[in-house]
């Protein structure tokens, strides 16, 4: 009987509890889960006018936590009003909370050393044609291929022109001679020689009839242009001659760049079939004709090639130093927002939570910076990182639409609590 009245008072006492935890559900149920009110660090209550996504800021909810797209939704509080419309205002918890940094303008000559490929191509100036002054027949080549390295001095061809032997056999008849006169025919005669295009060595190996022609100079034969045993005319080019002491590298610039590269500017040549090998030289001149294909303009630069190291045809890398001009102000490139048709801006910190959008003109970038033509003056301090908070913040108070067009923009409407988020804008 005890046993019974002890089963009996333990399923009394679990009813009782279970009694109790169900009013104290339904008492717990009756406080609200989410209040729109939020302390600040003082403890001062502050109204919460709704929480949104900073991705989409014009989806906005009566609670707290994710939003359809997983992310943290922050809230807009009643309080971060401003006077100046262009201004948003951010709580600097949620600034801190975030990780928004922000970095100085410092006003700087940015260095820059720009990367463009090149081609290596013969020195123009260098080039030799050996032509026929006269009719002539072609009795023997020395060099038979195009492309052969010859040096100054050497037997090219060998030609049979009855007017050369002529003048050649009048001026060796009067190298006895000693009476004035006779010196003077004797010189009427070379300076004749030298019309005719031979020159001493030319005249000194002329034998049988036959005269052989000399390089003037170090070089390749890059056109070979008769046969042996070929009637050629007078003026009729035999052969060309290209030294390779120099060579013409002509550089691709592109257009924003073709604007900073002048004549003088320092440019560093590296190829890669020759590793190790650098070639300092400058830039000759900016070519007047823009490639209609690449959009890119043609810079001349002129280097010594020792060794002949540098081959026409060549690709090279090409590095040049543009010349330095007055000092910028410059933000680093994290704090560029572009805007794809718009102008690109940066978000400028003012300190307790206050951020303006600014927009600017931008330069050259080099290094991680970037130059600011016109917007910033210097010594302002900009954001490099949190820049969605604060761009969409500027995107609901309208502050980027009076940016771009200078006129007010409507506000965005708030949902009311218990209403589903509007849709977004496309």
């Amino acid at each position: 009987m005890k046993r019974i009245l002890i089963v009996i008072g333990a399923l009394a006492g679990a009813a009782v509890l279970l009694v109790l935890g169900y009013v104290g559900g339904r008492h717990a149920g009756a406080t609200p889960p989410r209040a729109n009110v939020a302390a600040t660090a003082q403890g001062t209550p502050r109204k919460v006018l709704y929480w949104y996504d900073t991705m989409v800021p014009d989806q906005h909810f009566d609670h707290p936590g994710l939003s359809p797209m997983g992310m943290q939704m922050v809230p807009k509080y009643a309080d971060e009003g401003s006077t100046d419309k262009d201004v948003v205002h951010i709580d600097p918890s949620t600034v801190q909370n975030l990780g928004v940094r922000t970095a100085p303008v410092v006003r700087r000559v940015l260095a820059a050393q720009w990367e463009v490929p090149g081609t290596v191509g013969w020195n123009l100036r260098d080039a030799v044609t050996v032509s026929a002054r006269t009719d002539a027949v072609v009795a023997r080549l020395d060099v038979r291929a195009p492309y052969t390295a010859v040096k100054a001095g050497q037997p090219l061809a060998e030609l049979l022109a009855p007017s050369w032997n002529s003048a050649i056999a009048e001026y060796r008849a009067l190298q006895q001679a000693r009476s004035s006169d006779a010196q003077a025919l004797r010189a009427a005669a070379r300076q004749r020689l030298q019309v005719l295009g031979l020159t001493a060595p030319d005249i000194a190996s002329a034998h049988d009839g036959r005269v052989t022609l000399h390089a003037p100079q170090d070089g390749v034969v890059t056109a070979l242009d008769v046969r042996e045993g070929q009637q050629v005319g007078a003026g009729q080019t035999l052969m060309t001659l290209n030294g390779l002491s120099t060579v013409w590298v002509e550089a691709a610039l592109p257009q924003a760049m073709a604007g900073t590269v002048r004549a003088g500017t320092p440019v560093t040549v590296r190829a890669t079939a020759l590793p190790g090998q650098v070639f300092r030289g400058q830039v000759e001149t900016l070519l007047p004709d823009i490639d209609a294909t690449t959009r890119t303009q043609r810079a001349r630069i002129v280097l010594a090639n020792p060794g002949d190291a540098l081959s026409p045809g060549m690709f090279v890398d090409v590095a040049l130093q543009p010349a330095s001009g007055p000092p910028t102000p410059v933000v680093p490139d994290g704090a560029v927002i572009a805007t794809g048709s718009a102008m690109p801006r940066v978000i400028v910190a003012e300190g307790d939570g206050r951020f303006r959008p600014v927009p600017v003109r931008m330069g050259r970038s080099a290094g991680g910076y970037t130059e600011v033509l016109a917007g910033l003056a210097g010594g302002e301090r900009v954001v490099v990182s949190g820049q969605f908070l604060i761009d969409s913040e500027a995107s609901l108070s309208g502050a980027l639409q009076r940016l771009q067009t200078g006129e007010p923009a409507p506000a965005a409407s708030a949902a009311m609590p218990g209403t589903s988020p509007p849709e977004p804008r496309p």
